[in-house]
């Protein structure tokens, strides 16, 4: 049964405490933990885990260099597809941030979608240090059909997701309202939808320190954990 809609979201309301607590969780240095191409090759993390998924290009990977203020932590790139396996990065000690591979990229063999998509499902319902995952969408686009079935599958396992909209510097402000109460349609009736949807720009910062301040909120409600004994992996080839 689907769930009764919400009224329109606000964006992110935090308070000032909580842009300083953001602003203080993503302070701390941030590097490169381990790249998983499957779900045998996840590394122990017994921090809090946030994970960024979306359709290729969407801009998850300006995003996260935005949150930790580190423009070259995730790859970055105009091809689209490049991220094929779950990226993993470290900062303070009870927050791990993992890049999903992007989808809805047409030109890649089916046999390779399949395998990412399956990476990825497989990882969202069985990851028990997964707090929440932000999708991300891009704001001059909106929600499309690619994304229904990233949807449902939060949905099904009940893994409490919220949605981010992004290159918002790309769109007029004028045009903010009726962008947000789009993807807010499109999303009312999910039952693992967090209602509040965040507005951002990578390239400007617009929206960045409300989203740290709302991932703080997301690891203090879940308590923290104990620092997590994480030593860096080698690069893959090529990332830097």
């Amino acid at each position: 049964m689907q769930a009764s809609p919400r009224p329109a979201p606000s964006v992110l309301p935090v308070s000032p405490a909580e842009i300083e607590a953001g602003r203080k969780l993503f302070a701390a240095p941030w590097q490169f933990v381990a790249a998983a191409g499957s779900l045998a090759a996840l590394p122990a993390t017994p921090g809090v885990e946030i994970a960024f998924a979306g359709r290729s290009n969407v801009g998850k990977s300006s995003l996260i260099n935005a949150l930790t203020g580190r423009r070259m932590l995730a790859r970055t790139s105009h091809t689209p597809g490049r991220t094929q396996e779950l990226i993993f990065f470290a900062g303070k000690a009870d927050l791990i941030l993992v890049d999903l591979p992007g989808y809805g990229y047409a030109s890649a063999p089916k046999a390779k979608i399949a395998s990412w998509t399956a990476l990825a499902q497989g990882y969202l319902s069985s990851r028990g240090t997964l707090a929440r995952v932000y999708v991300l969408v891009d704001a001059r686009h909106g929600l499309k059909p690619i994304d229904a079935p990233l949807l449902d599958a939060l949905d099904r396992v009940a893994v409490s997701y919220q949605l981010v909209l992004t290159k918002a510097d790309q769109i007029p402000p004028t045009e903010y309202d009726a962008v947000r109460a789009r993807v807010h349609e499109g999303c009312a009736r999910r039952p693992a939808a967090y209602p509040d949807l965040a507005l951002t720009s990578a390239r400007t910062g617009q929206g960045i320190p409300e989203l740290r301040a709302a991932i703080a909120r997301v690891v203090a409600q879940r308590g923290g954990a104990r620092p997590p004994d994480l030593t860096p992996l080698p690069r893959p080839h090529g990332r830097r």
